[in-house]
């Protein structure tokens, strides 16, 4: 079974050899996440969940990245990517990576559905059904089914239909059983129909919608005989394109969330015994150019088959977690501010809950001290207890100003829907930029304190959704040093008023200076490793694509700096090149939860790590968009017990990480961590170690909190 994460780059004409090429990379990352789906020290369903998930993420790149790769070669753009690959190039190569990407998916796909048989959990497909089972099929087919679909001819006197992004359907060849005539038909499923079904009962029985429909034909074409089926599902061109003279960017989004569900098609899926007349007409209507077209003997669309996953089975599933409250705020009584005005906190999720987030926003709400509030928001998820809070603080006559941005992909109708219920409940709701999009993560409450006021500000690597910090690791930092406060004060006036700050004492905000800052640090690494000082950089982010940025840090390697990269994602640089990038080291880490905090580490002439370091978080990955067309912010930690938390214990976990981790060769190729001494997992140390800021009076008691040894590669 061809599960490797190893995709070969093939190398182009006029390829850059310093350079991994961006798409091939995102590819290779997905190819990891699959690989986890394989990997028999975790629960059953936890598999699939890796499985769907790489289906997930595969649709979404197809949509964004493989449309826009055909848009350019549609329109003769010939912009070489950061390798110096055309898109032309670009869109073959990724082409193949993508089948055979797909290919292993399926395969991976029946290995595990043998183990869900035996486990009790079964998909119908090609199952010879129990007669109870099937009567029922039947009646919910009649009851649930046939009321909702619209099967369709296919002829001169119908149309073609309409096939929507994610769309599944089937066609049906046919002939009366009176005359002989033939006939096409399609029926397209309607996405408010369950993708499986299950069949109620006393074993764990699911059946496909498809499969429903096609056994059962008889029952939705009365009269007629079935010839020939199948089933195929499109993907289309998703990504949304931002007019910059849009005077209404919400009607502009409102139109435009329309226009991505017609986009152009980009991937047709469809059963490997597809019948022939069928797809060529298929082929036909649909407009295919540039388009995958992908015959598969599995299952169609692999991320349906998350609704399995939900099943009531807890031990094939991971043990339940429940994320620590810290036990610094527990120890003011539950009251975030008296704990932040003590002194800085760190909240490292989802180890430590999200909800200390909540409870500064709702506290702040229903504080009388309280005057304003100001939020950005991202991607908040569907149901958001940080949008009540907000609401709550505009009812309670707070003075609340709501950052939503609308250009955050797939999130943008949820976006819109939230923004007018905080207008409704007198929340000012601003846009921000039209070209660029607000991706800093940042609270701000202002609170009056005996006759002055005081700042409270939350910075954040993640988003404020309740959903995905129970799975993505980020950090929230929070302060009331007043120079954070006044600098939060500045961002939100660029964002509301373009008022470009002169200057900020602590943050360092993109597109302004963020970069800048950036460089400066690496510089003054280059400058300390030629005087013979000691010299470092770590890094964690999610992306490293930006040609700059890397340029400095080969410039870092060249001049002796010891670099060592955490990057979960894509990397364009190319690690341990004789001459070019010796001392860097590139490791990628997937595991239960998804790595997704941004942190850099200078060694500020002092060893790494050590109290003299430099360190930072951010909201911002090592991308160019990041970088030049997002609002970002670089948070610098100067309070030594969350400068410690972030740099010995985070930061050094996820270096010293063997079990979850991949190293990254220079010819491109990932390779599983090689222990080095003792196996060590970060994430089952933060899930049994409670963090060093959030700890408390426990450690002044001698509830020592067990530290990291970057020599040793274990704890102690």
């Amino acid at each position: 079974m061809d599960t490797s994460p190893n995709l070969p780059q093939p190398r182009a004409e006029g390829a850059d050899a310093r350079f991994f090429n961006r798409e091939l990379s995102w590819l290779a990352f997905n190819r990891r996440v699959l690989d986890e789906a394989c990997n028999t020290e975790y629960p059953l369903l936890e598999r699939l969940r890796f499985l769907t998930i790489s289906g997930s993420n595969l649709d979404e790149f197809l949509m964004v990245r493989v449309a826009g790769l055909a848009g350019q070669v549609r329109r003769g753009i010939e912009q070489t990517s950061i390798d110096g690959r055309t898109p032309t190039q670009q869109l073959a190569a990724v082409r193949e990576e993508v089948k055979r990407l797909e290919r292993s998916q399926q395969t991976i796909w029946k290995s595990l559905q043998k183990e869900l048989d035996q486990a009790g959990i079964i998909l119908a497909s090609g199952h010879q059904l129990k007669p109870g089972a099937a009567r029922w099929l039947k009646e919910y087919l009649q009851s649930h089914i046939i009321p909702v679909i619209t099967p369709q001819a296919i002829d001169p006197a119908h149309p073609f239909p309409f096939v929507s992004n994610r769309g599944m359907g089937l066609m049906f060849s046919l002939s009366r059983r009176s005359d002989g005539a033939q006939v096409m038909e399609m029926i397209l499923i309607p996405p408010t129909l369950p993708r499986l079904v299950r069949v109620p009962g006393p074993e764990t029985l699911y059946i496909a919608i498809e499969d429903l429909l096609c056994r059962y034909a008889a029952l939705i074409f009365p009269g007629f005989r079935v010839e020939g089926s199948g089933i195929f599902r499109v993907l289309r061109d998703s990504d949304i394109e931002i007019e910059e003279d849009a005077e209404d960017l919400v009607r502009h989004f409102r139109s435009a969330i329309q226009r991505r569900r017609r986009g152009k098609v980009i991937h047709l899926e469809l059963e490997a015994d597809f019948d022939l007349e069928a797809e060529a007409l298929l082929r036909n209507q649909l407009g295919l150019k540039n388009a995958i077209i992908r015959k598969n003997e599995g299952f169609i669309g692999i991320v349906g088959l998350a609704d399995i996953i939900e099943e009531d089975r807890p031990e094939l599933k991971f043990d339940a977690y429940s994320p620590r409250y810290p036990e610094r705020i527990l120890e003011h009584d539950g009251d975030c501010f008296a704990a932040i005005r003590e002194k800085d906190i760190v909240i490292q999720h989802p180890y430590e809950s999200f909800e200390v987030v909540v409870d500064f926003l709702l506290q702040a709400a229903a504080d009388p001290d309280v005057v304003a509030i100001k939020q950005t928001l991202y991607r908040a998820g569907h149901q958001s207890p940080v949008i009540a809070a907000l609401i709550a603080a505009a009812e309670a006559g707070k003075s609340v100003t709501a950052v939503v941005e609308l250009k955050a992909r797939f999130d943008e109708e949820q976006n819109l829907m939230w923004a007018s219920q905080l207008e409704r409940a007198g929340v000012q709701v601003i846009y921000g930029f039209v070209e660029w999009k607000t991706h800093a993560k940042v609270s701000m409450v202002v609170r009056r304190e005996g006759n002055s006021y005081r700042t409270y500000c939350h910075f954040g690597t993640g988003n404020y959704h309740p959903v995905t910090t129970k799975i993505y690791t980020d950090l929230s930092f929070f302060t009331a040093d007043p120079k954070a406060g006044r600098d939060a004060a500045r961002l939100f006036n660029y964002i509301t008023g373009y008022v470009e700050p002169r200057r900020t004492e602590l943050l360092s905000i993109a597109p302004i200076s963020l970069r800048d800052r950036l460089y400066a640090c690496i510089e003054r690494e280059i400058a300390n490793a030629a005087k013979g000082k000691p010299s470092g950089i770590w890094a964690k982010m999610n992306a490293l694509t930006d040609e700059g940025l890397i340029e400095r840090l080969y410039a870092a390697s060249q001049a002796g700096v010891p670099i060592d990269l955490v990057i979960r994602g894509i990397c364009c640089l190319r690690p341990g090149v004789p001459g070019l990038s010796d001392t860097i080291r590139v490791k990628s880490i997937i595991g239960r939860f998804l790595e997704h905090s941004r942190i850099w580490a200078f060694a500020n002439g002092s060893n790494l790590p050590s109290r003299r370091a430099t360190v930072f978080i951010s909201s911002a990955d090592g991308m160019s968009r990041n970088l030049e067309r997002r609002v970002e912010t670089l948070v610098p930690l100067r309070n030594p017990t969350v400068h410690d938390q972030v740099l010995h214990q985070v930061m050094l976990a996820n270096l010293l990480d063997t079990q979850r981790s991949w190293k990254l060769r220079a010819d491109g190729q990932y390779e599983r961590g090689v222990p080095e001494g003792r196996e060590f997992n970060l994430h089952r140390y933060f899930m049994t170690n409670p963090s060093l800021s959030g700890r408390g009076g426990a450690l002044e008691s001698g509830g020592e909190v067990p530290r990291l040894s970057l020599r040793r590669g274990r704890e102690r």
